[in-house]
């Protein structure tokens, strides 16, 4: 897929393969359906789903933190390894699932831990590195975790 289409997306995840025992084990589950296709039971209605995206609509969002998503995302732009850095949608992106992570946790605010908690997973795919960059096996992830480590994050006030 070209490199600006992944941008669409909001993030991109790896899982790995699983290890010799795991892989044994999806084989051996094949063989006893004696069949092809599986069910899979739903973890979550249509509704249910409309209402956590309505839940992440409504988690608060300080201005520090949209400031240190904007910091990071800007951060990708001058890194030496990076040609093309993460655009603005990459702001958005980590702002957003800073939210749902914040859901998630139980919270009605997002902290710079959210944010950090997606960085790599949202900013990652969007970064084009250097020629250079990339014949040395620089990747990308290594490049959002330098970053994280340079930018300051800001300091996180105890609500009450």
């Amino acid at each position: 897929m070209p490199e600006a289409q992944l941008d669409r997306f909001l993030v991109r995840l790896r899982f790995g393969y699983p290890p010799a025992q795991g892989e044994q084990d999806i084989i051996t589950r094949r063989i006893s359906r004696r069949q092809e296709s599986t069910r899979v039971d739903p973890v979550i209605t249509a509704e249910g789903l409309l209402h956590l995206q309505s839940a992440v609509e409504g988690i608060q969002v300080d201005d520090d933190v949209v400031d240190y998503a904007v910091r990071l995302t800007r951060a990708t732009r001058d890194h030496p390894a990076v040609e093309v850095g993460a655009s603005p949608r990459g702001s958005q992106a980590l702002v957003l699932l800073g939210r749902a992570l914040a859901v998630l946790d139980g919270r009605d605010f997002v902290v710079p831990e959210d944010v950090q908690a997606g960085a790599v997973a949202v900013l990652a795919h969007r970064l084009t590195l250097t020629p250079s960059s990339w014949a040395q096996g620089v990747a990308t992830g290594t490049v959002v975790r330098e970053i994280l480590a340079d930018v300051a994050t800001p300091p996180t006030v105890p609500r009450g």
